[in-house]
């Protein structure tokens, strides 16, 4: 399934920047080391929702489009400020809108929702 392909690229991207993130407040001089692994931790424990949704979707659990269907929309705000930078963070801000936009699409088509198991409202049994 592409959206727990996706998803889990995203949860590997957060835990990858969150390994980033503590091993330059360790190693590196930030201001405030403290934050610094804080925020490495935060963005850790971050990755878990994309990565468990990927997990789910492979497994074709249909708790799983909840948080991955969250976790697009999170991810979208992020792609928005990462495109306002005047830096090299616009590239990874397209590539950030893309994916959450590709991934929204893949989780809310009717092939995904058959796969997953999910049934309309009032479609029972």
């Amino acid at each position: 399934m592409y959206a727990a392909a996706l998803s889990g690229v995203e949860g590997l991207a957060l835990a990858v920047g969150g390994v980033w993130m503590l091993v330059l407040g360790f190693t590196g001089s930030p201001d405030d080391r403290g934050q610094a692994v804080t925020g490495g931790i935060t963005v850790l424990v971050l990755a878990l929702l994309p990565l468990l949704a990927a997990r789910g979707l492979l497994l074709r659990r249909s708790w799983s489009r909840g948080p991955a269907v969250i976790t697009q929309i999170m991810a979208l705000p992020v792609a928005y400020n990462l495109l306002q930078a005047d830096s090299v963070a616009i590239p990874a801000g397209i590539v950030l809108a893309v994916v959450a936009v590709a991934s929204l699409v893949l989780l809310v088509n009717s092939a995904t929702t058959r796969a997953l198991g999910i049934k309309g409202p009032g479609r029972s049994g």
